[in-house]
C-alpha cells in the first residue's frame, strides 16, 4: 500500500503545482485589470485636471487685464478729480479775493 501512496504521490504534487500556478495566474490577471483600470482613472483625471488648469489660467488673465484696465481707469478719475479740486480752489481764492 505504501508503493501505492508513493506513485500516486508524484503525480498529485504537479496537480498541486499546477493549481497553485493557476491561482497565481489569475491573481496576476486580475491585478493588472486593476493597475489597468487605475491607469485609465489616472489619465482621465489627468486631463481633468489639466482642462481645469487652462480654464483658471485664463480666468486669471482675464483678471490681470480687469486689474490693469481698472487701474487705468481709477489714475484717470484721479486726475479728473484732483483737476476740479484745482478748479474748485481756484474759485475759493478768486471769490476770498473779492
Amino acid at each position: 500500500m505504501s508503493l501505492k501512496l508513493a506513485e500516486e504521490l508524484p503525480a498529485q504534487v504537479p496537480a498541486d503545482d499546477f493549481q497553485v500556478l493557476e491561482e497565481k495566474v489569475y491573481r496576476t490577471i486580475e491585478l493588472y485589470k486593476s493597475a489597468h483600470e487605475a491607469r485609465g482613472a489616472a489619465e482621465r483625471d489627468v486631463t481633468r485636471l489639466r482642462e481645469q488648469l487652462e480654464e483658471r489660467e485664463e480666468e486669471a488673465e482675464g483678471l490681470r487685464r480687469e486689474i490693469v484696465r481698472l487701474r487705468r481707469e481709477r489714475e484717470e478719475i484721479r486726475g479728473r478729480v484732483e483737476k476740479m479740486l484745482a478748479q474748485i480752489e481756484t474759485l475759493a481764492e478768486e471769490q476770498a479775493a473779492s
